[in-house]
């Protein structure tokens, strides 16, 4: 019981109502309730009783109208009396259909001539706008008219910009205070959101390099601080969106902006840079987070901004990263958490309109499949409509390319198709994907964005953890290992990861009806780099075997069909010293280390060239799962390794056949090819661009833990 209330009364139905008395108080028996408004006096028609532990419930119906949005007061025989909360009836169909608004303008809107702020709060029975001067603190308090759907609006000059505001909400018999959950601009560490014409945060937006289909990207995850912040980066504004854009070093010695472009990569996929918790915007080095504790989704994070003090700096320092890598040649996808906020109870959703934006459980608690307490419910229709009215706010205002869901499996797959459907209006080479595990979270098995039901979401892509697991070994397992580990009990499954994972007839095992469904990694932010796994796995073999394992996995990511996914520093054996989750650990152990670039640069080279490669011959990224079945063929080879063959792919680019070997044994293992003569466009280390060596043989020998290229003209 809280609060001095002497019982609890929800509202669970429209013409429902639960009462909760405390055994403390009259022992719980009461004679009778009556409910009562200004319009409204009626006892309450008492159904069924219940003994709960300490408490004795009460079910009751009314046959009055109750209005959402009014103040009702429960009185019982004693003459206590209790405000009517608003309880499960606000997860029911019928409060959602009743109070669903389908405009495009909630937040702060600015006009030619005033200033127009809207917020969706239905159950609110008073809502007062409060504006903050930026500079002299002052404070004013405007109250807001309820229209429509329960949204509340006020009408402000335009002199009011640069105001700082918030919503004191009144609800459930009390006033909370909240951040614009609209909000596009907020003061350091989200304290108050900020009126800003975004019009007047402008910054020349340069084309984007072309882009043809999914399976066309090479994706390079990275987080802003990581990428600059180590000593060794060479870039001077270290830790901030703007030092993605520096360079540095010598050549073949390049760090920054020139590395990736010498590396070749096509989408730069950041962790979360929308606002978030965990880090003083004030003092941001003092601690250290991925960001997947959401606060604001429409604000850019502070603690990346040189001037998080300044509500447009960071804005406009967001949109100046993207425009410049766009310059640059490189695409945009931003990581996006809408499965779960930080703090359920201290967030605007939750504040607002308590009880609605997240899913509870049989027993009526906040769902906990994310693992951090809450579950957003986007089956509801607002709380879907906010999903999508973000992503395309993201898209429109900062142009990004594509979007990365966190824990998507917690979303459904209504919403994520509409948000599709939604995209492709725009722009349909735009990129969506996530992370599709099935999460204990209470909505339909066959309603759950999962790769189990990727057949329902053609244009999605997920994160294949079977391609993961089966390349790698157990990705929570750091002792199991995989083929490039020296299993080979997974070949069958790795032979069909490096086709697609793609829906075939007389494959059951068959993940995905299309390439551009799976993403195809071995190494992310989560969990043990490869590099810290292999110290694990295989500990015992001298650091050249594991690196040479590590280049096999690589390559099998860079050479299978679908689209290829690497961790920054992937490519220099990045290392977080065998720390499985750090998600706050400091720079040390976080930062992208460039004096392994260095060390490692002739593997670095390696993989330029094996994306090299893969950009020049359009077999190696099929767009279509019909043309996969077509062209690709596995041989058989000995136990250890894997040979498949494209053939007749002339019309995807300048090789006629090409036959690939993944050999992941410790021997050297010969193997014989299909009619010849063949060349050589990569043996082991060495990469060939002229002069390529002709093999007149039918066999050829795979060096021990390599890979082998072959072609015909």
């Amino acid at each position: 019981m809280t609060g001095d209330n002497k019982f609890q009364a929800y509202l669970d139905q429209i013409d429902r109502i639960t009462l909760l008395v405390p055994t403390s108080y009259h022992e719980g028996q009461i004679d009778f309730f009556v409910i009562k408004s200004t319009q409204m006096h009626e006892t309450i028609s008492i159904e069924n009783v219940h003994e709960l532990e300490g408490f004795i419930k009460y079910e009751g119906k009314v046959e009055g109208s109750i209005e959402i949005g009014q103040s009702y007061v429960i009185c019982d025989n004693y003459g206590e009396k209790v405000p009517l909360q608003v309880g499960a009836v606000i997860r029911t169909k019928e409060f959602d259909e009743r109070f669903y608004y389908n405009q495009n303008d909630l937040g702060a809107a600015f006009y030619s001539d005033h200033i127009m702020i809207k917020i969706w709060a239905p159950t609110a029975s008073a809502v007062i706008l409060k504006l903050i001067h930026a500079n002299s603190g002052k404070e004013e308090l405007y109250v807001m008219a309820r229209q429509r759907k329960g949204v509340w609006e006020k009408k402000l000059p335009l002199d009011k910009e640069g105001y700082y505001y918030r919503f004191l909400i009144d609800v459930n018999g009390r006033t909370n205070e909240a951040v614009d959950p609209y909000a596009v601009a907020a003061t350091a560490n989200s304290e108050y959101g900020v009126l800003i014409n975004l019009h007047t945060v402008y910054v020349h937006p340069h084309e984007k390099p072309p882009f043809l289909q999914p399976t066309d990207a090479v994706i390079y995850e990275m987080h802003v601080r990581d990428f600059s912040i180590h000593p060794s980066s060479g870039i001077e504004k270290k830790g901030t969106y703007l030092a993605v854009t520096e360079s540095s070093g010598q050549p073949g010695k390049t760090t920054g902006l020139h590395y990736l472009k010498e590396l070749g990569v096509t989408h730069l996929e950041f962790l979360p840079i929308n606002d978030f918790g965990g880090v003083d915007e004030l003092n941001p080095h003092a601690s250290y987070n991925w960001g997947y504790n959401p606060l604001l989704f429409n604000v850019p994070e502070g603690g990346y901004s040189a001037d998080p003090s300044n509500p447009a700096t960071r804005i406009a320092e967001v949109k100046q990263l993207i425009s410049t890598l766009h310059q640059q040649g490189f695409r945009v996808i931003i990581d996006v958490v809408y499965n779960h906020v930080f703090v359920r109870e201290e967030s605007p959703f939750e504040k607002i309109v308590p009880g609605y934006y997240f899913r509870h459980d049989e027993f009526g608690m906040p769902s906990n499949g994310t693992g951090v307490g809450n579950d957003f419910a986007s089956e509801r229709k607002m709380a879907q409509k906010f999903i999508i009215d973000s992503v395309l706010f993201w898209i429109k205002e900062y142009d990004v390319d594509g979007l990365r869901f966190d824990l998507m499996g917690i979303l459904d797959i209504e919403t994520m198709n509409i948000i599709r459907e939604k995209i492709n209006e725009i722009d349909s080479t735009i990129l969506v994907f996530g992370e599709g595990w099935d999460l204990n979270t209470p909505i339909p098995y066959n309603q759950k964005a999962i790769m189990a039901n990727a057949r329902q979401t053609p244009q999605i892509g997920y994160f294949n953890d079977r391609f993961r697991d089966s390349v790698k070994g157990s990705t929570f397992d750091v002792y199991e290992k995989g083929f490039i580990s020296g299993s080979i009990h997974q070949k069958e499954t790795v032979q069909s990861v490096i086709a697609g994972s793609i829906l075939d007839k007389e494959d059951s095992r068959a993940l995905f009806i299309n390439p551009a469904q799976s993403v195809n990694y071995v190494e992310s932010h989560d969990n043990h780099t490869l590099w810290d796994k292999l110290t694990n796995s295989n500990g015992e073999e001298h650091e050249d075997t594991r690196r040479s394992r590590h280049r096999l996995a690589t390559a099998i990511v860079l050479l299978s069909q679908g689209i290829p996914f690497l961790h920054s520093g992937q490519e220099f054996y990045r290392t977080k010293q065998g720390v499985e989750n750090s998600y706050n650990s400091p720079d040390d152990i976080n930062a992208l280390d460039w004096n392994r670039r260095i060390k490692f640069s002739p593997d670095v080279n390696w993989v330029q060239e094996l994306i090299r490669i893969r950009k020049q011959h359009g077999a190696f990224r099929l767009g279509d799962a019909s043309a996969i079945r077509q062209h690709i063929s596995f041989l058989n080879t000995p136990q250890s390794v894997i040979g498949y063959c494209l053939s007749n792919v002339l019309a995807y680019g300048p090789w006629k056949n090409i036959i690939v070997f993944f050999n992941q044994g410790l021997m050297e293992e010969k193997v014989v090819l299909p009619e010849g003569p063949w060349k050589i466009a990569l043996d082991h280390c060495k990469v060939y661009k002229n002069g390529y060596p002709t093999i007149e043989d039918n066999a050829i020998n795979v060096s021990k833990l390599s890979v082998l290229i072959l072609f015909q003209t």
